[in-house]
């Protein structure tokens, strides 16, 4: 069986092998689409006359807990792939299960965070501030989700990978995380924004 070439080898065009190019391209497309959604939100906030503080409305010590979880999983994921590069399925496995349920206990004080809201009567349609934090929140979490599910299929089926191809699949792990870090790095600018400021 022929191998499709550059999913291991970087190529001579671009320096990077498949994969990593195709998700830096993925990664532009969602910093378009988050600065766009930044973009707005700073419109309409220097518009209004009058703009309520997050904290006020908002639970900072809720957020800074998340953060932490997300720095965290970071952190696990990149061990993750520090052991696959050592040859250590184990810890991989570990390190993966980690990241997977700090990412499950985010969405989790999330949902809470949002069951807080509807029950003081907060939703989307209450203020222009309430339509932002639940766009931006909830698109963040729906990729928060999707990152669940691509290191949820390669901690459990697509470990299988490890024992045919262990270079790709340590390859395969490197493009996860660098999707996970940016999802964090999109959390890490919609906190100060909607929290703090």
């Amino acid at each position: 069986m022929e191998m499709i070439p550059y999913t291991v080898e970087a190529r001579e065009d671009t320096g990077m092998n498949n994969a990593k190019l195709g998700i830096w391209l993925f990664l532009a497309s969602e910093v378009m689409l988050f600065g766009g959604l930044f973009s707005a939100y700073v419109f309409l906030r220097l518009g209004a006359p009058a703009w309520p503080e997050g904290g006020s409305i908002l639970s900072v010590p809720i957020a800074t807990f998340n953060t932490l979880i997300l720095i965290g999983s970071s952190v696990t994921m990149v061990f993750s792939w520090t052991a696959l590069k050592e040859n250590d399925f184990g810890k991989y496995r570990l390190y993966l299960g980690v990241t997977i349920l700090l990412a499950l206990l985010f969405l989790a004080v999330k949902s809470f965070e949002y069951s807080e809201k509807f029950s003081h009567h907060l939703y989307p349609s209450s203020s222009t501030f309430m339509a932002i934090y639940f766009t931006l929140t909830g698109l963040h979490a729906l990729h928060i989700l999707g990152g669940i599910i691509v290191n949820g299929y390669f901690w459990g089926p697509g470990s299988k990978m490890w024992t045919s191809d262990p270079e790709r699949f340590t390859n395969r792990i490197e493009i996860a995380g660098l999707y996970w870090h940016f999802v964090d790095l999109v959390w890490i600018f919609l906190f100060p924004v909607l929290y703090l400021l």
